[in-house]
């Protein structure tokens, strides 16, 4: 794990509910009396609910490497089984920062919000603001601040999901850490992995970070419309793309223009259609 950054240290993090969504899943503010619920983390986590409806996780059991990827597998896959029975299909979005995330996510809504329901939960290590930049869509979203965690891992997906409705959610954006590296070792649950390349980083970022784009479902080109002012090459890119994750559908867009948006979501059409069938 990173020294640094605090992944080895991973013993608290806040979720921050939109307005409305699931404070009744916390009533216990500011006590240690927090009853679990269907969908919360396991083990030794105690919950703190604020009065803004900000829920605050800590655990007070040290564990190393082996053990916390352990825990975490195992939190993933009761993520799996909790969004198989229900007919979610999760979808785990990771990249570098500044790579079009949100922007792509907020256009994404605008076009799917109104006939498929959506739900987004958004990592980030302090503010509200991408969350913030989703919530006009209508489609739930909730906030992760991680503190000094530069990945996600399942129990916090765990907790940020308990939150969401339960009933009317067909489709999970879940918008990662801005980090190319920490998450490709932590499992959400997600059924899938897009991993997004802007135009802005450079053709060689998948073989220069192989471990995220190996198990991508998908590898998103955005900010096509600098792909000249950046001298990105779009071949190569699909190179190194293909050299490190060959099984990965690419897709180009600018979610700013809008160029490429008609091929993102019939892609995400089809992966709904597939969990349908």
């Amino acid at each position: 794990m990173c020294d640094n950054c605090g992944c080895g240290n991973n013993d608290h993090f806040q979720v921050h509910p939109g307005p409305g969504a699931g404070h009744g899943h916390h009533p216990h503010a500011h006590g240690h009396d927090h009853e679990p619920h269907a969908h919360e983390p396991t083990g030794d986590w105690h919950a703190h609910t604020a009065a803004d409806g900000s829920v605050s996780w800590h655990s007070h059991a040290g564990q190393d490497t082996p053990q916390i990827l352990d825990a975490n597998q195992r939190e993933a896959e009761r993520n799996r089984g909790y969004f198989r029975a229900r007919g979610i299909l999760a979808l785990n979005l990771v990249s570098s920062p500044g790579s079009g995330k949100t922007t792509l996510l907020r256009a994404t809504l605008e076009r799917l919000q109104p006939r498929i329901g959506c739900a987004v939960v958004v990592g980030d290590l302090e503010t509200q603001a991408d969350a913030e930049a989703l919530r006009p869509s209508g489609a739930p979203v909730v906030q992760i601040t991680t503190g000094t965690v530069c990945h996600l891992d399942a129990r916090m997906v765990a907790a940020a999901v308990d939150t969401l409705p339960k009933d009317g959610v067909r489709l999970l954006f879940i918008e990662n850490v801005g980090n190319l590296v920490c998450p490709a070792s932590f499992d959400l649950g997600e059924a899938h992995r897009i991993v997004l390349l802007a135009t802005t980083e450079g053709e060689n970022k998948p073989l220069k970070y192989p471990p995220i784009f190996h198990g991508a479902r998908a590898v998103v080109i955005t900010k096509t419309d600098l792909t000249k002012p950046a001298g990105f090459e779009i071949e190569r890119a699909r190179q190194a793309i293909a050299q490190v994750a060959p099984q990965a559908e690419i897709i180009e867009l600018s979610a700013r223009t809008g160029a490429g948006l008609d091929a993102w979501i019939a892609f995400l059409d089809r992966l709904l259609a597939a969990v349908g069938s």
